[in-house]
């Protein structure tokens, strides 16, 4: 008895603080609204008793201050009590003031004003509130790519770049390791671009992620093709590239589903091939099946796992695409792939299409000092991304 007691008042506690909460915010927004209408009779009153110091225009500050601090209903009140403030207060200036092109002015600002709290009243955050919302999504998103630390003598890296420097990318990885010490990455390429793809591959992320490492290896993709199903969508779907990787041996499994193939480098005979493992995209059949590849990284092999905005544009095919790709990376060969994942996003990456590589060496000296880059989806300058390369690193 004692302990639902107790149990009970903790949970009147949280509604008697949740009750707390709601009341202080209500009466912050009373506040916010009476504040703005008496500012705004304050501006008028200003712009009338010294119309040769204090413009009209001061009359657009309240509603601006209004579209960040106000909900949309009582911003429509202010608008209005603004609008009519303000025909009242170039009406009663001097008359060489071009008055009807004020009030069409401050009726344009009105409308912006009022069209963007719309849009948020609709997501139900009001102010500058979406904005920072959306960038702690980006920021979730980017956290969900970062590689694990990996065991000495490995070495993996990624980077991702959106199409046209947007802040979200329909291109992201989940990686994580095995309590058996095996590395499972899935590089995935939601269709669509940027900001368009970027909400769906935000949901994915989470989904995948959570799947990875869970389910066994063999069923992370069929896993991933029925949470896709779920969902239910017209005329999306999604492309995956799948490698789980034996710290221990270097042995390795690839499974695809509509992606590129992975390729593999190999030191000794200085040869690429590409890991063939073709299955259908994610979200289009009920049971596919997906074919594996299985290989081994020895010592100096590297495995390249990546997007096809890295090797198909609109003028050039996957093969061509591919060759250039090999081309480019077989010069990072003997820096043994150190900032080969930045490099070749910079350097390859189509520039209208989001691009992501990841980059699996096995080291020829395991004592080799670590190191590894990964790139946020984005936005940032070149130099920019190469400073992070050697700030953010894992074995």
């Amino acid at each position: 008895m004692s302990s639902g007691g107790g149990g009970n008042a903790v949970v009147r506690r949280v509604g008697n603080r949740a009750e707390s909460l709601l009341r202080r915010a209500r009466r912050s927004h009373q506040l916010a609204f009476v504040g703005l209408l008496a500012l705004t009779v304050t501006v008028s009153s200003a712009a009338l008793a010294m119309p040769s110091f204090i413009p009209t225009t001061v009359l657009v500050i309240p509603l601006l201050l209004g579209g960040l601090l106000l909900r949309f209903r009582p911003l429509v009140l202010l608008t209005l009590f603004a609008m009519v403030t303000g025909s009242y207060v170039v009406s009663e200036r001097a008359s060489g003031l071009p008055k009807t092109g004020f009030v069409l002015v401050l009726g344009v600002v009105a409308w912006i004003v009022l069209t963007g709290a719309k849009v948020r009243s609709r997501l139900g955050v009001q102010g500058s509130r979406g904005e920072t919302m959306l960038m702690e999504l980006r920021d979730t998103l980017t956290a969900q790519g970062e590689l694990p630390v990996l065991p000495p003598g490995w070495r993996a890296e990624q980077a991702i770049r959106s199409a046209g420097g947007a802040s979200f990318s329909g291109d992201f990885v989940v990686s994580t390791t095995r309590p058996d010490e095996v590395l499972e990455i899935a590089l995935v390429d939601v269709s669509g671009k940027g900001i368009d793809a970027g909400t769906r591959a935000l949901l994915l992320s989470g989904a995948f992620g959570g799947l990875l490492g869970v389910v066994p290896v063999e069923e992370f993709l069929p896993a991933a093709n029925h949470y896709l199903r779920r969902q239910d969508w017209s005329d999306d779907f999604a492309t995956v590239v799948h490698v789980a990787v034996d710290m221990h041996t270097g042995e390795f499994e690839v499974r695809t589903a509509g992606h590129p193939p992975a390729i593999q480098f190999d030191a000794w005979s200085g040869r690429w091939q590409t890991r063939d493992a073709d299955g259908p995209l994610l979200g289009l059949v009920e049971t596919p099946d997906f074919v594996v590849n299985r290989g081994q990284l020895k010592m100096g092999d590297a495995l390249f796992l990546y997007s096809d905005g890295m090797v198909e544009t609109p003028r050039r095919d996957i093969e061509r695409g591919t060759d250039r790709l090999t081309g480019h990376a077989e010069r990072l060969v003997a820096t043994g792939f150190r900032g080969a994942a930045l490099e070749l996003v910079d350097e390859i990456g189509g520039p209208g299409d989001d691009s992501a590589i990841v980059v699996i060496h096995r080291k020829t000296n395991p004592s080799e000092s670590p190191d590894c880059a990964v790139a946020r989806p984005g936005f940032t300058t070149k130099m920019q991304r190469r400073k992070a390369a050697m700030l953010r690193y894992a074995r």
